[in-house]
């Protein structure tokens, strides 16, 4: 599998916690029933079952996601659609969705999904926010010294924030390195601040004392 993070679609359902709860159980169970059926590659079809067919058809996609379409409906739909051109296993997939209402939560299972197999190869995802686009050769360097600094293989993700002004912000997780240009000059500030709060109030013990009259 590729080492560039998979991205999926924005969702109102992406804002939601319990959602996302949700879609992780479900996402676990994808890959599990997987592995016991000895499929191959499992995120293909769901990636390309997302990308392909649900982002270039929005009406196929309200069909299947829409609480006036029924759950008898929405397997008919499925079967009549993806069966003939997909495997059992995902078609069978889809039907599960289906029956419990869930085929709106694929874009956030399909996110956890790609999150969870990057975990079980040894594999978490790394943020990175740059002032500018990256190059290939600078993004390489940066995964390097990420893996040789990590216990895992970092996979990266990219995002552009002009106000950085320079340098990078490195997420890990809930961890945040900020090596930006902004926060150094946050930093300096601060201790200029502390700087001459410390010499103000040094004067006043200074000119308060009965030595410093």
């Amino acid at each position: 599998m590729s080492a560039q993070a998979h991205n999926t679609t924005s969702s109102h359902v992406l804002a939601d916690p319990s959602a996302k709860a949700v879609a992780k159980v479900y996402a676990q169970a994808y890959l599990d029933a997987a592995k016991s059926a000895g499929v191959d590659n499992p995120l293909e079809d769901l990636t390309s079952f997302h990308d392909d067919v649900l982002r270039p058809n929005p009406e196929f996609a309200r069909l299947l996601t829409s609480e006036v379409t029924n759950r008898d409906e929405k397997v008919r739909l499925i079967d009549r659609t993806v069966g003939p051109v997909a495997s059992e296993f995902f078609t069978n997939y889809l039907r599960v969705l289906a029956r419990h209402e869930r085929l709106d939560l694929l874009p956030l299972i399909l996110a956890e999904a790609w999150t969870e197999q990057e975990r079980r190869e040894g594999r978490r995802r790394v943020q990175l926010i740059s002032s500018q686009p990256l190059s290939d050769e600078q993004l390489g360097q940066i995964r390097d010294r990420l893996a040789a600094a990590l216990q895992f293989e970092p996979v990266l993700l990219t995002e552009t924030d002009e106000s950085l002004i320079g340098g990078l912000v490195i997420r890990v997780g809930d961890t945040i390195f900020d090596g930006s240009l902004r926060a150094r000059l946050k930093d300096l500030r601060h201790r200029l601040r502390e700087r001459y709060l410390h010499e103000i109030q040094s004067g006043r013990d200074r000119f308060s004392s009965p030595e410093g009259n």
